[in-house]
């Protein structure tokens, strides 16, 4: 049920499905998301759409930088969310040929009362 938002600077937009697919897989191997649980909303911004430090807390951030978004109910430890980061930096920088520093991960934990998979239904709350 997570739902994701990648957004590419122009110069990762090309590796937009490989950086999707990345994030996906990361999310099945370290937090247990089921394979077919796919949401996700993947943007690619005009050069300065993305405004983004140049360093933050010790690590610099080029003009590749990119930003990842998970929404996801709460239940995960601290140990799977940062095995979760350290895979998906790993795999993402691999797949848009960009530092591993240039990967942004934010993740939003959300009750499942909140949410409707369609139909105005709010299936969690069955």
């Amino acid at each position: 049920m997570p739902l994701v938002r990648i957004e590419l600077p122009p110069a990762v937009a090309p590796a937009a499905a490989a950086v999707s697919r990345a994030v996906h897989q990361a999310m099945v191997d370290t937090i247990s998301v089921p394979a077919d649980d796919i949401f996700q909303v993947v943007s690619r911004h005009a050069e300065g759409a993305l405004v983004i430090t140049p360093e933050y807390l010790g690590v610099r951030h080029s003009q590749q930088a990119l930003m990842i978004q998970i929404f996801l109910a709460p239940g995960r430890t601290l140990q799977q969310k940062r095995a979760l980061y350290a895979r998906i930096a790993q795999d993402v920088a691999a797949a848009a040929q960009v530092s591993p520093a240039d990967v942004i991960i934010n993740l939003v934990e959300t009750l499942r009362e909140n949410w409707s998979f369609g139909d105005g239904i709010a299936q969690y709350t069955l």
